[in-house]
């Protein structure tokens, strides 16, 4: 009877409410969260300004316009219209105003990529971040509560981020069905303890008036710009609404934020700002002393387990973006496992996931409090945001056939509040700033080496191609003899004729029955159907060359895609044949246009690049890997 009563009240929910609903775990985790640190920090960190009622109704009325500016107004209505294909994010972004990625990094549509690239190397530094930061604020509660756990809250955060990482293996297909309720309950925890504030103290409901705000800064100018960098930590998961885009869908997003996560948070922040006026001292962690010492323990539980969830959604999110740079050619093969049957964008990438905890863990290590750390956090969100700004902008005149006057103008706005939080953020990079910075320029010169690098090879090993028409006329026209089977190479493009083959040639004077030259390309969308994915033409009989096409969000599979080939008229027997494979063995030199240390960064992760057989999903046992030394 109760699974029956369950299933009627399911039919009574709209498709889009349980979307919805699923996305309140996934996408507002993050900007959920900000409560536990961000208010706390505008009167108590090392930028603090200080506690009284004027400086508290100004920064209340910061927060509140601060979340219709950045979050309402430019992310809920604006930036999530700028889709690829319905996908969001700052490398769809990217992908979509500079289309032919992978050809150069010249020209306009060269700085704009490079713009795209740092901007995505930025969120390697929020996705070691937010987990810290998260997940120890909330069990910073703990000390409210007693001091007993004083001691222990690096311990427990410690233990709590290591099971958090060693769980991403099994995906979050399964727990992820919890994760819309469990953040339903905790913005609802939120929003009745902001009420309770609010009872205490009415008279901060008026800081919805952006006079305010604008009073405030405008009297107290210094403290105004200080406290800036404290404020845009209510902001700082707005760039994970655009990025969890085509999961969910804009309208869901919309409906979610406007509907309970926007309401929750202008309470809360309201509430503990109420306390702060009836109770100063409350202002060493004003989240947990808004609420009854009976609700400290339940609160802190239902805390973590929302930071839990928020730090899941950067995780994830990181995995999803990595995998985007690989397919686009600016990161090299990374072992990606799919943990969801379903969900195409739930992947798991160990290299990075191990990356992110040493990261994480050295946070928490190093700064030792969510204080601290907030010193660390908003340089790369910030710095993120204007560059979605500015390729947003591009949308507007390429893709919206926006008016210049038009398009200048609002982004302008845009600007003019991404600097001003730039700038206050930009305070922060001696307090700790610097780490996500150096991260992040790491990543991207990995990113930009990679890139060249294999730009490089790729004429290098062109040059010493024997063109399509004279192999054919020369090698394939004149054997008289064709061993049983088919023999596949991979080529890296469709032009030529892969080196594994000359060599198979030269050094074995075989050719087999059938011959297939495979070419596996990434086009500037997420998603290819499956109907257009594949080409091939017979060049002469038992000669064929197939190119197959893959969006950026997915990854290939030989296997799959040969039973593709099959469906079309493509026949050949699978138990017979043999996989050919080219890998080049990379040698340093002074000869190119990249210094050598470049070269041997490139070397090297050439050399740790997983290997094709296991990325495309080859059966090993049926590759061969004929080897090439290219002198860089």
């Amino acid at each position: 009877m109760q699974s029956l009563a369950s299933q009627k009240a399911l039919r009574g929910v709209s498709p889009l409410g349980i979307t919805t609903l699923t996305a309140l775990g996934v996408v507002f985790g993050d900007i959920g969260t900000s409560p536990l640190y961000a208010l706390r920090e505008c009167f108590h960190g090392p930028h603090s300004i200080p506690l009284n009622e004027v400086n508290v109704m100004g920064v209340l009325s910061l927060i509140v316009w601060s979340l219709i500016l950045v979050i309402s107004i430019k992310y809920l209505l604006f930036v999530l219209r700028a889709d690829n294909r319905g996908e969001g994010g700052i490398l769809a972004l990217t992908a979509l105003v500079a289309p032919r990625a992978q050809a150069s990094l010249k020209g306009t549509r060269g700085i704009l990529i490079i713009v795209g690239l740092f901007g995505a190397a930025l969120l390697y530094g929020d996705g070691v971040i937010t987990p810290a930061i998260s997940v120890l604020s909330a069990v910073e509660g703990l000390k409210v509560a007693t001091p007993f756990f004083e001691p222990y809250v690096i311990i427990i955060t410690t233990v709590i981020l290591v099971g958090l990482f060693l769980i991403q293996s099994s995906g979050t297909a399964r727990i992820g069905k919890l994760f819309g309720p469990i953040i339903l309950v905790w913005f609802a925890a939120i929003a009745l303890l902001g009420i309770k504030g609010i009872v205490e103290a009415p008279q901060v409901l008026r800081s919805v008036n952006p006079s305010y705000a604008v009073e405030f800064f405008f009297s107290r100018p210094k403290e105004g710009f200080v406290v800036l960098g404290s404020v845009f930590l209510v902001v700082t998961g707005g760039e994970a609404l655009y990025a969890d885009l085509g999961h969910f869908g804009r309208h869901a997003i919309q409906l979610g934020w406007f509907v309970v996560a926007l309401p929750s948070l202008v309470l809360q922040y309201f509430g503990q700002g109420a306390l702060l006026l009836t109770n100063p001292s409350a202002i060493e962690n004003p989240f947990y002393l808004l609420a009854p010492s009976w609700a400290l323990y339940p609160l802190v539980v239902i805390a973590t387990m929302a930071t839990i969830i928020a730090s899941q959604a950067v995780i994830t999110g990181a995995f999803s973006l990595s995998q985007q740079a690989s397919q686009l050619g600016f990161l090299p093969r990374m072992e990606v496992k799919h943990t969801s049957e379903r969900e195409i964008g739930q992947v798991y990438v160990p290299m990075i996931n191990w990356a992110l905890l040493l990261g994480t863990l050295y946070l928490v290590f190093e700064f030792r409090s969510s204080s601290r750390l907030a010193a660390a956090y908003g340089i790369a969100v910030t710095t993120t945001m204007f560059i979605t700004s500015i390729l947003t902008f591009v949308v507007m005149r390429r893709k919206w056939e926006w008016s210049l006057v038009g398009a200048v103008s609002l982004t302008l706005i845009f600007l003019t509040v991404d600097l001003a939080f730039f700038g206050a953020n930009s305070m922060k990079i001696p307090d700790g700033g610097w780490f996500p910075l150096v991260l992040a320029s790491g990543v991207f010169l990995l990113m930009i080496t990679w890139k060249r690098g294999r730009k490089i090879l790729a004429q290098q090993l062109m040059a010493r191609t024997v063109s399509q028409d004279k192999f054919v006329k020369e090698v394939v026209q004149n054997c008289k003899t064709r061993v049983p089977g088919t023999a596949i190479f991979l080529s890296a493009t469709a032009k030529g004729i892969p080196i594994a083959l000359t060599k198979n040639n030269e050094h074995n004077h075989i050719l087999h029955e059938k011959i297939i030259l495979l070419t596996m390309t990434t086009q500037e969308v997420p998603h290819f159907p499956n109907k257009e994915r594949v080409q091939f033409e017979e060049v002469v009989p038992g000669f064929y060359r197939v190119i197959a096409q893959y969006g950026f969000m997915e990854t290939p599979h030989v296997p799959e895609l040969l039973k593709l080939c099959e469906e079309k008229g493509l026949k050949f027997d699978m138990e017979h044949a043999t996989f050919f494979l080219g890998r080049e063995t990379l040698i340093a030199s002074n000869r190119t246009e990249m210094p050598k240390w470049q070269e041997k960064i490139f070397a090297f992760m050439a050399q740790n690049a997983q290997r094709a057989t296991d990325y495309f999903k080859i059966p090993s046992d049926k590759a061969i890997e004929i080897g090439t030394v290219v002198d860089m």
